[in-house]
C-alpha cells in the first residue's frame, strides 16, 4: 500500500518555533487535512530535527535542476546524499555533480518540491492534495514564520 504525505516545513531551513507554535500550528494542520474526523486514516506527526533534514517528495521527484549550469542532477545522486545524511545535514553546501559548482542545497531546483528543515508537521494519507495559499497563510501565522509545502508519495 503506498502512502501519500503532506508536509508543512518552515522556508528558513535551520528555524524552529517555541513548543506552543507548534503545537497551534500541528492542531491547524491537523483540522485542515482532516485528522479530527472520527472516521478518517488521517495521521498527523510532528518531527524536530537536530540538522536540517531533508524533506523530500518521495515517488513524485522527476527532474532536479542546478541553479549555475540549469544542467540535470542524477536522481541516483541525490537518493546516494539522502541516505548518507539520514540524520540530517551539518551544513546545507554541496558541490553538484553536473557542474562542480558549491550551492547551498535548498536552491536546487526540485520538480515535485523538496526542502530541507528542523521542524515538520506531516500530515500521512490526508483528505486533500495541498493546502490553498490561505491555508499556508494561516499555519505560517500560528507558526510564527512563513512555510512551504512539500507532497510525497511513499
Amino acid at each position: 500500500m503506498s502512502d501519500d504525505v503532506l508536509s508543512v516545513i518552515p522556508t528558513d531551513p535551520h528555524w524552529q518555533p517555541e513548543r506552543l507554535a507548534a503545537d497551534r500550528a500541528t492542531a491547524l494542520v491537523t483540522a485542515l487535512t482532516g485528522g479530527l474526523a472520527v472516521d478518517t486514516n488521517v495521521e498527523v506527526d510532528v518531527d524536530w530535527y537536530d540538522a536540517p533534514a531533508v524533506v523530500d517528495s518521495a515517488q513524485n521527484l522527476a527532474r532536479i535542476g542546478c541553479p549555475h549550469c540549469r544542467g540535470s542532477i542524477d536522481l541516483d545522486w541525490w537518493a546516494d546524499l539522502v541516505e548518507d545524511h539520514e540524520d540530517g545535514f551539518p551544513t546545507l553546501s554541496m558541490d553538484v555533480p553536473c557542474c562542480g559548482a558549491t550551492t547551498s542545497l535548498d536552491t536546487l531546483d526540485f520538480d515535485w518540491p523538496c526542502g530541507f528543515a528542523r521542524f515538520e508537521i506531516a500530515a500521512w494519507n490526508p483528505e486533500l492534495d495541498r493546502l490553498t495559499d490561505e491555508q499556508l497563510a494561516a499555519v505560517a501565522e500560528a507558526l510564527g514564520h512563513p512555510v512551504r509545502q512539500i507532497q510525497a508519495h511513499i
